[in-house]
C-alpha cells in the first residue's frame, strides 16, 4: 500500500520510491515490479512508475481518458484507411490491445481487445520500444527481430512499419500517442493484408496515422 500511495501522488523512479516509502532499494524494487506484473503499476517511457490500468478496473471501471478519446478517433481512421485500427499500451514486456475499430466487411487483421502480444515484432512494438526506458529497451532488443538502429529510425521519423513480422501476410504502420506532458503512452496502428497495405505501408498511411495520434493527444 505504501508503494501504491507513493506512486499515486506523483510518478516516481526507484530512488524516489525509496525516499517516499523509506523502504530498502531491493525491497522497493521487488514490490514495484510485482505490482507492475499484475498491472497495478505501469512504467512510462521515462522509466517512472505510475498507477496501472488494473486499479481503475478494480475501482469499478473508472473512465480512461485515452479509451474515451479512442471511441471517436479510431473509427475515423478506420473509415479513412478501410483497414483495421488498434490502440496498444505497453504492459511490462508485452503490448496490450486496449481498443480497436474494424472495417465492416472483407479480409481484415482482427486483434481482439485484451490481446497481449510480444514486444519482439510488429510496428506497434517498435513504437512502444522506441520510447521506453533503457532497461526495457535492452530486454526487448535481446529477443526482437529488429535492432537499435531500427528504433533510432522510428524516433527520427516518428512512426514505424512492419511487413510479415508479427503474422505472415500482414503489414502494419504505427505511431506514438502522447499525453499532455509529451510522454508516449500508447501506439496507434493500422494493419491489414500486405496485398492492400503494400510493402511500404508507411508511405501510404503514415500521414493519416500521425494526424490520428495528434487527435488523441489533443483529446487527452
Amino acid at each position: 500500500m505504501a508503494v501504491l500511495q507513493a506512486v499515486a501522488s506523483e510518478p516516481c523512479g526507484l530512488a524516489e520510491l525509496c525516499s517516499r516509502t523509506g523502504l530498502p532499494r531491493a525491497t522497493a524494487h521487488r514490490l514495484a515490479v510485482g505490482l507492475e506484473v499484475h498491472r497495478l503499476l505501469r512504467r512510462g517511457s521515462d522509466g517512472r512508475w505510475r498507477p496501472g490500468a488494473a486499479l481503475a478496473e478494480l475501482a469499478g471501471g473508472a473512465v480512461d481518458p485515452l479509451l474515451e478519446a479512442a471511441t471517436t478517433v479510431l473509427p475515423k481512421l478506420r473509415d479513412v484507411t478501410g483497414e483495421s485500427v488498434q490502440l496498444y499500451r505497453r504492459d511490462g514486456m508485452q503490448r496490450l490491445c486496449i481498443a480497436t475499430a474494424e472495417p465492416p466487411s472483407g479480409l481484415r487483421d482482427t486483434v481482439p481487445v485484451g490481446t497481449a502480444l510480444p514486444m519482439a515484432a510488429g510496428s506497434g512494438a517498435k513504437v512502444l520500444a522506441a520510447w521506453s526506458d533503457p532497461a526495457t529497451q535492452r530486454a526487448v532488443l535481446a529477443e526482437a527481430v529488429y535492432g537499435e538502429r531500427t528504433l533510432m529510425e522510428v524516433r527520427r521519423r516518428g512512426w514505424a512499419q512492419s511487413v510479415a513480422e508479427r503474422e505472415s501476410g500482414v503489414a502494419s504502420v504505427s505511431a506514438p500517442v502522447r499525453d499532455a506532458q509529451g510522454n508516449v503512452v500508447a501506439a496507434i496502428s493500422v494493419s491489414g493484408p500486405i496485398d492492400r497495405m503494400g510493402r511500404r505501408p508507411g508511405a501510404r498511411w503514415a500521414a493519416d496515422l500521425l494526424a490520428a495520434a495528434d487527435a488523441l493527444q489533443n483529446r487527452l
